[in-house]
């Protein structure tokens, strides 16, 4: 990471989504992960839910916090797999203005160099909706430390350089 120490930084609101039919807020241990490392890096959680593997649930807390300009990004983990339950691509999916395809390309590349080809199995990916960045994890711990440690820590710092994702957010909702 480049980071300019002559530039500011400006902490950002995010809120964390953990997509699962059996964890709670006790065994939720990638959504608590998560959290952790927002927090330690400066930012704001703005809010944490869980949600079963349903689209339309899904759906409808996405559309709360991207309705809700307290929340700046929005971050997902669970439910990018291949099974019948993994559902959080078609989720996003419905919510979605923008993809952002490179996301998924490097969470990828990412992965690779951990789990080798078992990556192609993952479904990460990023969208824009409406303003709002959502990114979404695959569930494991290992997955959420890849996806936050080796690409948002830094695209979500307004100090990188040459550019993040922080700097863009004054335009986003431009038409």
């Amino acid at each position: 990471m480049a980071v300019d120490t002559a530039r500011t930084f400006r902490p950002i609101a995010i809120a964390v989504l953990t997509i699962s039919d059996t964890r709670t807020l006790e065994t939720d241990t990638s959504g608590a992960l998560l959290v952790e490392r927002i927090k330690a890096a400066g930012h704001t959680l703005a809010e944490r839910a869980i949600v079963v593997d349903d689209v339309p649930r899904i759906v409808s807390r996405l559309n709360d916090w991207i309705d809700d300009r307290k929340v700046d990004c929005i971050i997902t983990t669970g439910g990018t797999g291949l099974t019948g339950r993994d559902v959080t691509p078609e989720a996003l999916d419905r919510v979605k203005d923008k993809d952002i395809p490179g996301f998924g390309e490097l969470f990828r590349w990412i992965s690779y160099q951990t789990i080798g080809t078992s990556t192609v199995q993952s479904r990460a990916m990023a969208v824009l909706a409406r303003g709002t960045y959502i990114f979404a994890l695959p569930g494991s711990n290992g997955a959420v430390k890849d996806g936050w440690d080796k690409i948002l820590a830094e695209q979500l710092d307004s100090r990188n350089r040459p550019c993040n994702f922080v700097e863009l957010m004054p335009r986003l909702r431009e038409v």
